[in-house]
């Protein structure tokens, strides 16, 4: 037989991290085939923006993937993980922009062209940092299969899907509101907007009723867009402005008149109860504008200045324009008042920009016909979100969702593929046309806008496999099993990817959502560069190892959650690993697999053996059962409690015994049993620390070449064993109580003292079959067991154990006093147990509404208290004698 290959005297995870992954791929573990013979499971990888290096967000977000497909491979389905990357339109733009302002470049200068080179050498830079910076994460992605969202066929699902819409009447352009960037010149997305609260004014101004000396008082935040009024607007309810509604108004500075119109967008007990109207200027004065066909005067242009409409003011920068404005309303007796405000401004995520709402011609998607079958589809749960209470966002948008604007002023991204001839035909095409189909013309321009990002990522569970051809990958891997991804996104991103799937595939483009939270750091702050307060993942990496930082982003994680980033959780995960790595080198060191192949089908177990062997059956059954649940945090706390307390601390102590004894075939059965435990807590582990495993499980198994694809463990009933587990129990809480009263006496270990039990019946088996165990563990030179306590000799210790009392003569070494103090802390603590049982059981409403099982448990727990009570004060009156 082969010798065993022995593990490097320390664990250090730069030894090996690169050569498995090196190794993973060389062999195509990663990448999977159709194989009508297996089921398939499939996550596509939310796409990281090619804007910079990952951070801790994309680190759990894909931590949490690589759990779920390592653990489905090794269940034997065909797991397909494809990973991509997102071309991230405005975002990439201006970070390409800024950096060639840097060298003394403009983008207008150079031109369309000679721009989309330098961004095409952006992206294959930042693409292939992406790459690496994820394989070092120890993702399992087949990156054979790697999709960007400028690829040729995925540009091509774009433009096809732009087209059927188009055909179908639900891309239309239109004049609406929209939030946009005076600096970047562009429209954005909701997602692209960042909003924080800031100090700023209400400037309360009079417009005078013409033919009147009243006036209506209006309070606005944007003095400067007055210049765009079109209306003032009550309340029709309100009885203080009522007989003023259809009569005009003079626009102060302006001096044309405008109506005052009745409205029930007007809150009565907000500000003076009178609103300025600026259709061009505000989403929610666009939709009174067109309740009351009223004209939309726009004043700005697409740089944030005023422009020929705005009179006297026209040239200046929108606050320029304020100063100068609210400066003649005072000046000409318009301006009553000004009050501080503090107000939520949104900003452009990207340069920082105030955003300004304002009206352009822009390329819409209807949505309502899309958003209906999408919420069906989810209330009928065929999606599901966990957790569950994340449908809640998405039917909150879903339901009240606008038209989406899709168009964006950009010259990066997927240029709409509409074509304009001088005839004023408009040409909508896949393919760029040659001619005009109405005038034969050959000079056709096509639209300059490019395509909101969010487009193409809609598409992406489906158009990253090939759709709209017809692909192998496609037919198998599609409907694909999970998204993972943060709750931050939902509208943005999950919702079109679910109304795409339902109507380019008539399918939906996944079955759960599983939704996880931000990473903060150890204050709750959220990460950010301005705060300083980031953490760059492969640092860690490089300090601590992959499987570290995986093991903390994972611990104590429960689906859509923050969690918090703790160093010393990260040092503790490393603690883990060495652990591991140096139990397993130890098991490895004494393994004689000769006498493991001998002994291999004996099963003359002893209670260790059993006990060891059934809680491994019931970890492997509960943490499958929580992976399938998606309760990953649960699950790694069970193979970590596993692996560190039962397997490490208790196993390995309780079988060394027979590894020095002389029995061969106890010998060889502990050693099948080590085996089979160690290789199966690997495997457990696997997902969440991929690299230790694997080298460990490669020195340790010798006929297998991968822990990657080796077999799940499964559940083996005949293996459960409730009794020997009970039993195991009785005895490690009584070592653990016995190692705290010699630790507690200062008593050394080396220093050995009988043990005299009295026992209940049903403990009784237990602590006899675990003599030995006492006697390694606890210092015990003997146990004896004895029926009855009447002729006890003097100077014993008690020590109240679950199932009765043992008695040590540590007595003779130790001082009488310090066992009365601690007898005494004993009393005092169970004392306090009693307590709080018996107000619990006292409270009515706990009784009542309690499950009947809580509330005897209850009752037990109170018995048992009493029970140990007696014991530690019988104790204390004999050493009182």
């Amino acid at each position: 037989m082969e010798e065993n290959k022995t593990l490097s005297t320390t664990y250090n995870p730069k030894d090996f991290e690169e050569r498995l992954y090196k190794n993973w791929e060389e062999n195509k573990y990663f990448t999977p085939e159709v194989d009508k013979s297996k089921k398939p499971f499939t996550i596509i990888m939310p796409p990281p923006n090619i804007t910079g290096k990952l951070h801790l967000g994309h680190a759990i977000d894909n931590t949490l993937q690589d759990i779920l497909i390592r653990t489905k491979r090794m269940q034997g389905y065909s797991t397909l993980w494809l990973p991509g990357q997102d071309h991230a339109s405005i975002a990439t733009e201006v970070k390409v922009e800024n950096e060639l302002l840097k060298q003394g470049l403009k983008k207008k200068e150079m031109g369309r062209e000679a721009f989309l080179e330098k961004v095409w050498d952006w992206t294959d830079e930042y693409r292939e940092k992406i790459r690496l910076q994820l394989k070092k994460m120890g993702v399992s992605a087949d990156f054979s299969r790697e999709s960007f969202t400028m690829d040729e066929n995925l540009n091509k699902a774009v433009r096809h899907v732009f087209v059927k819409l188009y055909e179908e009447g639900l891309i239309y352009q239109g004049n609406r509101i929209t939030n946009w960037c005076p600096k970047c010149e562009t429209a954005l997305s909701d997602a692209e907007i960042e909003y924080s609260e800031k100090e700023g004014s209400f400037w309360h101004i009079k417009y005078p009723v013409v033919g009147s000396d009243e006036f209506l008082e209006i309070a606005t935040t944007r003095p400067e867009t007055m210049l765009g009024d079109t209306a003032v607007a009550v309340n029709p309810k309100d009885e203080r402005y009522s007989h003023l509604v259809g009569k005009k108004l003079i626009l102060p500075l302006v001096g044309k008149e405008i109506p005052i119109v009745a409205d029930d967008y007007v809150d009565l007990e907000f500000g003076t109860g009178a609103v300025k109207i600026t259709p061009a200027h505000d989403p929610n004065d666009y939709e009174v504008g067109k309740r009351h066909n009223l004209p939309q005067v726009k004043v700005l242009n697409d740089k944030g200045i005023i422009n020929e409409l705005g009179g006297k003011y026209e040239g200046l920068d929108r606050y320029e324009a304020r100063k100068a404005i609210v400066k003649d309303l005072e000046k000409e007796g318009y301006l009553v008042k000004i009050k501080p405000h503090a107000h939520n401004v949104g900003c452009h995520d990207r340069c920082n920009t105030v955003v300004e709402p304002m009206i352009s011609k822009q390329w819409y998607v209807k949505m309502e016909s899309l958003a209906k079958p999408a919420i069906d589809t989810v209330k009928e749960k065929n999606v599901k979100f966990v957790p569950e209470r994340f449908e809640k966002t998405y039917f909150n948008w879903m339901e009240n969702i606008q038209d989406w604007c899709i168009s964006r002023q950009l010259w990066w991204g997927h240029r709409i593929p509409v074509w304009y001839c001088s005839c004023g035909e408009i040409i909508c095409s896949e393919e760029a046309p040659s001619k005009c189909p109405k005038c034969g013309g050959t000079k056709l321009e096509q639209e300059t806008d490019v395509l909101d990002t969010w487009f193409s990522s809609a598409l992406w569970p489906f158009s990253t496999l090939g759709w709209p051809n017809k692909t192998d990958d496609l037919d198998y891997f599609y409907p694909t099993s999970v998204l993972v991804t943060g709750y931050d996104i939902i509208f943005f991103w999950v919702a079109r990817m679910i109304f795409s799937g339902l109507h380019n595939m008539k399918e939906i483009p996944f079955e759960t959502v599983l939704m996880h939270g931000i990473v903060r750091d150890s204050d709750g702050k959220k990460m950010s560069k301005s705060l300083g307060n980031g953490v760059d993942p492969l640092d860690v990496i490089d300090e601590y190892g992959a499987d570290a930082l995986r093991f903390m982003l994972v611990s104590g994680n429960a689906p859509g959650n923050d969690i918090r980033y703790y160093p010393e959780k990260v040092e503790s995960a490393r603690n883990f690993a060495n652990k591991i790595w140096n139990a397993s080198r130890f098991i490895m060191m004494n393994l004689d697999r000769d006498l493991m192949e001998k002994y291999k089908d004996e099963k003359d177990y002893t209670l260790a053996d059993k006990w060891i062997l059934s809680r491994l059956n019931t970890v492997i059954k509960e943490i499958t059962d929580n992976i399938d649940k998606f309760e990953l945090g649960m699950a790694l706390q069970k193979i970590y409690d596993f692996m560190w307390n039962e397997l490490c601390d208790w196993y390995i102590e309780l079988v060394k015994p027979v590894f020095y004894g002389e029995d061969e075939k106890q010998k060889g059965i502990a050693y099948n049993v080590l085996y089979t435990v160690l290789t199966s807590g690997l495997k457990l582990l696997h997902p969440v620390m991929p690299f230790i495993t694997e080298e460990i499980f490669t020195h340790l198994v010798l006929d297998e070449k991968s822990i990657t694809v080796s077999k799940w463990p499964e559940y083996n009933e005949m293996l459960h064993d409730e009794k020997a587990e009970e039993d195991m129990a009785f005895i490690i809480e009584a070592i653990k109580t016995l190692r705290n009263v010699r630790a507690e006496m200062n008593v050394p270990p080396s220093r050995k003292a009988k043990i005299i039990a009295y026992v209940a019946e049903e403990a009784k088996n237990a602590f006899q079959s675990g003599t030995t165990y006492f006697e390694k563990l606890a210092s015990a030179s003997e146990v004896e067991f004895i029926e009855s306590k009447d002729n006890l000799p003097e100077n014993l210790v008690a020590v109240v154990v679950k199932g009765g009392e043992l008695f040590m003569p540590l007595l003779d070494l130790v001082d009488k006093e310090k066992e009365l103090e601690r007898l005494n802390k004993e009393k005092e603590k169970l004392e306090k147990e009693i307590d709080r049982v018996e107000k619990k059981l006292s409270n009515e409403r706990f009784v009542a509404k309690a499950p009947e099982d809580v509330v005897n448990e209850e009752k037990a727990k109170g018995e048992k208290y009493k029970e140990m009570l007696e014991a530690v004060l019988s104790r204390i009156e004999s050493l009182n004698k």
